[in-house]
């Protein structure tokens, strides 16, 4: 596992996962699993569980669930981090690329898994956009 990526997991574990959690009725849902997207929780008995809350066109709030490798614990914690505050159109610029500068890593399993979650994130948002 990418060195960088171990240290910021570790970092975690100290401090704490900020976004972890759930929502009561988000504006958006997401299940990687369910949506087909292996590539951010590899293993079968691996899950992730994405809230978003958005509101004036904004994402006002982003928790998760999950039980993944650190990687993917990293990468999402990441992306709620990035993600919060910013308009729809900021949100659907953020790319893996942010990721990885955040994390200090270039490591293929970052890139693999963080290209994943932004185009599932992106495809969420588009989807909530097409409801409202």
């Amino acid at each position: 596992m990418d060195q960088a990526v171990i240290r910021y997991y570790r970092r975690l574990l100290r401090s704490g996962f900020t976004h972890a959690g759930t929502m009561d009725e988000p504006s958006v849902f997401l299940d990687p699993v369910a949506e087909g997207e292996r590539r951010i929780c590899g293993r079968p008995a691996d899950y992730m569980k994405i809230y978003i809350e958005i509101r004036s066109d904004r994402v006002e709030e982003m928790k998760y669930l999950c039980l993944c490798d650190p990687t993917a614990n990293v990468v999402i914690e990441v992306l709620c981090g990035l993600l919060k505050g910013k308009t729809l159109d900021e949100a659907v610029l953020v790319d893996a690329q942010a990721i990885l500068r955040e994390v200090g890593s270039d490591g293929e399993e970052l890139r693999t898994k963080a290209v994943a979650l932004v185009e599932l994130i992106d495809k969420g948002f588009f989807r909530y956009r097409d409801e409202v």
